[in-house]
């Protein structure tokens, strides 16, 4: 694969008006004009194949064609756009479907909240709500941990970076080593069970316990189903409340429409945003187990949570799970993922690559600090979009849409082992 030629479009206006806290367009440099499923344009006409899907947001594409007729046909019908919660026929046609397509059929029984349209929205009405049931104010969260930006989510964040943002002590929360955290010999749950055992631990008995089946922007650690069900189990013995954050990786990101589907998990609680909205449309759901559900009328609100389009976008986007056979291509691309990574770890053992992830979002992680970085960058100069997760950045991950084309997703790999290469080859020259 070669470098693109074509010039890209200045980045002036960005650089000159837009806040320092810009973060993606620093990696990204160009100014995307045009986008369809799994590609983007810049103004130039530089091609990109995208596997960052608005960091999860659009996990069925850019501009999906199907989502944007029911989009098209809503709005062209003076369709209701926003309705705080009040009741919509678009809030309606989404919940029915999403109680007869999702949760019916795996036997699950949730009260459904909108909670705002952020996935730092569903996390903070979550430990909000656990807190009010149980009376008690700590929760217990992970090393590497991800939950969002506003204080409550940064709370049960472990990235230092992001907490130092928050300006304040962040409080109420204590951490425990996820799983794998010590090496595949230290059974984290049972540390943490000492720990909640032992009246000399300080560690008080907690409202709820939330966590990631698999942790994202903390660097593709994966926790397995044993360790999972060990952690509800502690839970429920302990009257402790079980939250899964679900935000990036539920809606197919890891195979399933729940990230928790073949582990036996039932969640008290379930916080899903970004791909939910179906369209890349802000929306955020937290599903309660029915005796949870304790809010007085408008205890929680927000102006957001009632976005009719993207009831309608998501309404339509429930339509892939009506039946088996998108999660079998979603099982068939991760394998051509796992497969290729796979294939370019073993070709370059100088770079000490680490595969990890499932589903469709995987990536190698680096014992060198910096690699992942320098792996991104050579793939978007030859038209790959991708980035870096972890606390040092080390991990560069891969996510798709799920709907990408099968020859493009081929495609993208090879600019990634490309990119590979010329790592390598680098490393050796030095």
């Amino acid at each position: 694969m070669k470098t693109l030629t074509l010039e890209k479009p200045s980045m002036h206006v960005f650089e000159e008006m837009e806040s320092e806290v810009r973060s993606y367009c620093r990696s990204f440099t160009t100014v995307f004009d045009k986008a369809k499923n799994a590609r983007l344009w810049d103004k130039n006409g530089n091609a990109y194949i995208d596997f960052f899907a608005g960091a999860g947001a659009l996990n069925y594409g850019h501009n999906n064609e199907r989502i944007r007729g029911k989009l098209l046909d809503y709005m062209l019908k003076d369709g209701v756009t926003h309705s705080l919660d009040m009741a919509t026929g678009a809030k309606e046609r989404f919940l029915t479907r999403f109680n007869d397509v999702i949760l019916k059929p795996r036997g699950l029984s949730y009260k459904v909240m909108f909670p705002g349209p952020t996935g730092t929205n569903a996390v903070e009405s979550a430990l909000k709500i656990a807190r009010k049931v149980t009376g008690r104010s700590t929760v217990i969260c992970f090393t590497n941990a991800f939950h969002g930006m506003s204080l409550g989510s940064l709370a049960v964040t472990g990235n230092s970076f992001k907490r130092k943002g928050a300006g304040v002590e962040l409080s109420h929360s204590v951490f425990m080593p996820y799983d794998g955290y010590f090496g595949p010999d230290v059974d984290t749950v049972k540390y943490m069970e000492k720990l909640l055992d032992d009246p000399g631990s300080g560690v008080d008995l907690p409202a709820a316990v939330i966590l990631e089946t698999v942790q994202g922007e903390g660097g593709l650690n994966a926790a397995s189903p044993a360790w999972l069900k060990s952690m509800e189990a502690l839970c429920r013995s302990k009257g402790i409340l079980l939250i899964v954050d679900d935000v990036q990786m539920g809606c197919g990101r890891t195979g399933s429409f729940f990230s928790f589907d073949d582990t036996g998990l039932e969640p008290d609680i379930v916080c899903l945003s970004k791909s939910i909205g179906g369209y890349g449309l802000p929306m955020a759901l937290t599903l309660l187990k029915p005796d949870i559900d304790q809010w007085s009328p408008g205890e929680h609100n927000g102006t957001f949570r009632g976005n009719n389009l993207a009831f309608v976008a998501a309404a339509e986007a429930l339509q892939y799970w009506a039946n088996d056979e998108f999660r079998k291509a979603i099982e068939l691309k991760s394998r051509t993922v796992r497969a290729a990574l796979e294939r370019m770890a073993a070709r370059h053992p100088e770079l000490q690559g680490e595969i990890r992830g499932r589903g469709m979002i995987q990536g190698i992680a680096f014992a060198e600090d910096g690699l992942a970085e320098r792996l991104c960058q050579a793939a978007f100069d030859k038209g790959l979009i991708m980035e870096t997760s972890g606390p040092r950045s080390e991990v560069a991950k891969l996510m798709p849409p799920l709907t990408i084309e099968d020859g493009l997703l081929e495609q993208g790999l090879q600019i990634m082992a490309e990119a590979m290469k010329e790592l390598a080859e680098q490393a050796q020259g030095q």
